[in-house]
């Protein structure tokens, strides 16, 4: 049995945040542009252009809908008027089918779930995922990915995610509903990148000392991870070779991807480690496909 990877090629533009130039710092800016906004299978329009005016309150632009239920969300009555203003940020979404098209290219995402999971990466509050986001948006794209309103994000989406967020509301009564979500994080991120932009202003002229000894210190900024997709075809890569060693059983998995995803999600993967591993599962599907042609 091989596994087919269900990444598609997608390749996202930075539209120029509408903020920037009030932003002086390039961290600031770094971090807008670089920024996405993902809706997964988000169900009323209304939702969106309310989630549209949220991010760009905060001096976000980038929205992305994966496989909205609404055909054309972007030009529904009830969006623009919930948008409120936000029409340009709701007119430039870009609409994919799945995830995997939305997380193209972004080399960290977090997903945003109401509910614990029994599997998938590690779970942080908001403002310990905004900072995580502000070091990772220094390198390339970030995702943050919210879910459908009533079913949320699937544990395939989740599992397919870098972090897992969890807004701590009131456990009496903890409904958020999407847009809510998109704003708390949203303002999260603002507060982590104007952070940031202070950090830089106040470092002055030694900031650049201190750039060229930051990767041995604490507080070193992370080294860029491996794309999305990249990491994905690892993980269909590792999948064959398992199969192929007899390791794993198609028929009956037993969570074995979903504890390495988890796995592999704490060790945050760069693009040389990720190469390591596909040339492993390169060796082994060659050495036991020589096994299965040997004759008896």
């Amino acid at each position: 049995m091989v596994v087919q990877s269900h990444a598609h090629s997608h390749t996202f533009r930075s539209p120029s945040d509408p903020s920037a130039a009030d932003d002086a710092a390039s961290p600031v800016r770094g971090g807008f542009t670089s920024t996405r906004f993902v809706l997964v299978e988000p169900s009323h329009p209304g939702n969106v252009g309310a989630a549209a005016r949220a991010l760009k309150t905060m001096g976000f632009s980038r929205l992305v809908l994966v496989a909205p239920r609404v055909a054309n969300v972007q030009s529904d009555p009830e969006a623009i008027a919930m948008a409120s203003g936000a029409d340009d940020v709701l007119a430039s979404a870009h609409v994919v089918p799945t995830l995997a098209d939305a997380l193209s290219g972004a080399q960290w995402s977090l997903a945003l779930t109401a509910r614990s999971r029994e599997y998938g990466p590690p779970q942080l509050a908001p403002r310990a995922a905004a900072a995580h986001a502000r070091e990772h948006a220094a390198h390339g794209d970030i995702a943050l990915v919210f879910g459908n309103e009533r079913t949320g994000l699937s544990n395939e989406d989740v599992e397919r995610c870098s972090a897992l967020a969890h807004i701590p509301a009131n456990p009496a009564y903890s409904s958020l509903n999407l847009a809510q979500a998109v704003q708390v994080l949203s303002y999260e991120l603002r507060i982590a990148y104007q952070e940031a932009s202070d950090e830089v202003a106040s470092a002055g002229g030694a900031s650049a000392s201190s750039a060229s000894g930051a990767g041995a210190g604490v507080g070193a900024v992370p080294s860029a991870r491996a794309p999305s997709d990249e990491v994905e075809r690892m993980f269909v890569h590792l999948e064959n070779a398992l199969i192929a060693l007899d390791f794993l059983d198609p028929a009956n998995p037993k969570k074995l991807m979903s504890r390495l995803r988890r796995l592999f999600a704490r060790a945050g993967l760069e693009r040389e480690e990720v190469n390591i591993v596909r040339g492993i599962a390169k060796h082994i599907l060659l050495k036991a496909k020589g096994r299965d042609n040997e004759t008896p």
